[in-house]
């Protein structure tokens, strides 16, 4: 079982708390997303000691990926200091926290520029953890993957699930078991190997799935239809499980689109008025990945009718993720017209496919 913060007694939060965030987003959404957490740690706790990443730095410090800015942008958020640690000298530190004021609120510099954090390094994990009393994930967007400061850590360490993920489980887990009918799944993005598991977890349950984006182009492409130069996944692995998704009846793909140099960059007009029908009929609505190559305004016409839609079906549970989709959201504020936006991406896709999330089954086996 996932012992969560929320429900913990005041004196399993009273010591030092290893806090596991993501801040790997353009604006400040996800740092805001977990601000909550934060200030109840900030306030039971003796200190709280945050580890964060962004980028893909492949363990090499890249001052462009620094978690500095992000120290004063919590900072700000909280209306309280946040020490900045711009090194991985352990011992210092732990000194350092150790003779801090009480309540004080620490984050270290990007935790992915050290060797070991995608490895899953035990070492790198005991080092995190000498620097705490019992830690807490509240990153869920990362927690598809094994990472030291998400999995092996809590070999070490008394370990809680913050008020984030707490949600994020509740509400996934909310539309897997029992989603309002009818239920429309709506796919778009860059490739369709990324949706298959989704597709296939709904197939039963979805009266509608609808596809856009790159997606779509290798559905069609596959039905035959010439999709010119398009974005297309050509890996091979994938072919006859996509070829299955295309026997599916409730599988409704494009019937037409917009192009720009022999490319399919968005979904057409008579396509959009049909997703939108469908739309309006569903009690819970499922969207992960854009329509089209919503970057240029001309080919975002389709991604905004589907936004709109979504937003318009007061009566329906809607559920989306995936950084991509909630920056457009925010952009053209619809973003608080949504039931539920998750902080996962490829996290938000393996929950929904019913796959099993590493940093989570790790804080159901935490001591």
């Amino acid at each position: 079982m996932i012992r969560y913060i929320r429900t913990a007694k005041a004196a399993d939060l009273s010591g030092v708390a290893l806090l596991r965030l993501d801040f790997n987003t353009e604006d400040e959404w996800r740092l805001a997303a977990t601000v909550p957490t934060v200030k109840l740690l900030a306030a039971r706790a003796d200190k709280v000691v945050i580890v964060s990443h962004r980028g893909r730095p492949d363990g090499k410090n890249n001052r462009k990926l620094s978690l500095r800015r992000d120290a004063t942008l919590l900072g700000r958020r909280l209306g309280r200091p946040v020490t900045f640690m711009p090194h991985f000298r352990f011992a210092e530190i732990a000194r350092m926290v150790r003779n801090a004021p009480r309540h004080s609120i620490f984050l270290l510099e990007n935790i992915r520029f050290v060797k070991g954090e995608d490895t899953n390094d035990p070492k790198l994990a005991r080092a995190l953890a000498g620097l705490a009393d019992y830690y807490v994930n509240d990153s869920f967007a990362v927690d598809h993957r094994a990472n030291a400061s998400t999995v092996a850590v809590t070999k070490f360490l008394p370990s809680y699930a913050g008020l984030e993920i707490e949600k994020e489980i509740a509400y996934l887990s909310g539309v897997l078991r029992r989603p309002q009918k009818p239920l429309v799944l709506i796919v778009g993005g860059a490739k369709a190997h990324d949706k298959l598991g989704v597709i296939e977890q709904f197939k039963s349950k979805a009266k509608a799935v609808l596809v856009g984006g790159g997606s779509a182009n290798t559905l069609l492409a596959l039905n035959g239809v010439d999709v010119g130069s398009s974005l297309v996944d050509r890996d091979k692995k994938d072919i006859a499980k996509l070829k299955k998704t295309l026997r599916h009846r409730n599988v409704i793909l494009p019937v037409d689109w917009r192009m720009d140099n022999g490319r399919i960059l968005d979904i057409g007009p008579k396509t959009s008025k049909i997703f939108v029908q469908r739309i309006a009929s569903a009690r819970t609505i499922i969207w992960s990945g854009p329509m089209g190559l919503i970057e240029r305004k001309k080919f975002e016409h389709g991604n905004l009718a589907v936004a709109k839609a979504i937003a318009a079906n007061r009566r329906a549970f809607s559920l989306t993720g995936g950084g991509e989709t909630v920056a457009f959201l925010k952009k053209h504020k619809l973003d608080k017209k949504f039931s539920f936006i998750s902080t996962g991406g490829g996290a938000f896709l393996e929950f929904l496919a019913g796959e099993k999330l590493p940093a989570i089954e790790a804080l159901k086996r935490a001591r």
